[in-house]
């Protein structure tokens, strides 16, 4: 897509948001230069919400002001590392997410930015490079021990350190128990991708990370702050428990 096409389809869309998700947001910015990512190879920012917020006792879209850019040059970019691209819904998403960040700040929050944090971790851990093993518990919480990062699930699954390594835990999914193998040395934390044996119908990656505690989970976090964490990375098999 050429860019007096895209910033005709990025303005066409703006337009389609009612004001009121806009409210406080100064405007639409649409540059042609890529923003890449400082460290990782291959990644490249597609918007940003540039927020400014005013001296006020009370918050509110007359005292945090917001503008949303846009960077053609890396969904030109990402085009051209996947032929798949879709212009149009990767610009729709990256519109709306722009715009929630600035409605978040409107409400104090920061769930979106601990969201993006855990995206970025994650895609550290796929390529390879050293990440926070514990980065998925800034994604969405879904339930007790369970979060999701974009497509990605993490299921907890706490052994105890003073017994052997298990040959394999147990761990459900949407109400079905099922068990999974793990390495004969798990580490301190293994994360374990499950390649099959789960229904076909699962809406992303189930990822079961096998946590070796001291006494409670917080204080094996603790425990692992003081040294770097032994971390494993296995794929399996699942098979479902009767």
């Amino acid at each position: 897509m050429k860019y007096i096409e895209f910033e005709a389809l990025a303005w066409e869309m703006w337009d389609e948001i009612p004001d009121e998700y806009k409210e406080g947001v100064d405007g639409l910015v649409i540059r042609r230069e890529a923003l890449p990512h400082a460290a990782l190879p291959d990644v490249y920012t597609l918007g940003e919400c540039h927020t400014e917020p005013y001296p006020s006792e009370v918050g509110g879209p007359d005292t945090t002001r917001s503008v949303v850019v846009l960077y053609y040059g890396s969904f030109w970019r990402l085009s051209r590392l996947d032929d798949e691209f879709d212009w149009e819904a990767e610009l729709w998403e990256t519109i709306t997410h722009e715009l929630q960040h600035h409605l978040e700040s409107l409400a104090s929050e920061d769930a979106l930015e601990e969201m993006d944090y855990a995206a970025d971790e994650n895609f550290k851990r796929l390529e390879g490079e050293p990440f926070d093993p514990f980065f998925y518990r800034s994604g969405e919480k879904q339930a007790p021990g369970v979060f999701r990062v974009e497509n990605h699930f993490f299921i907890e699954v706490p052994v105890s350190a003073a017994s052997e390594a298990p040959l394999s835990v147990e761990f459900s999914w949407q109400a079905r128990p099922y068990r999974v193998p793990v390495p004969r040395d798990p580490g301190d934390i293994c994360f374990v991708e499950v390649d099959g044996g789960v229904p076909d119908s699962a809406p992303g990656v189930i990822n079961v990370v096998v946590i070796r505690r001291q006494g409670a989970l917080a204080g094996l976090a603790r425990w692992l702050s003081r040294r770097p964490a032994e971390v494993r990375q296995w794929t399996a098999r699942a098979e479902s428990v009767a």
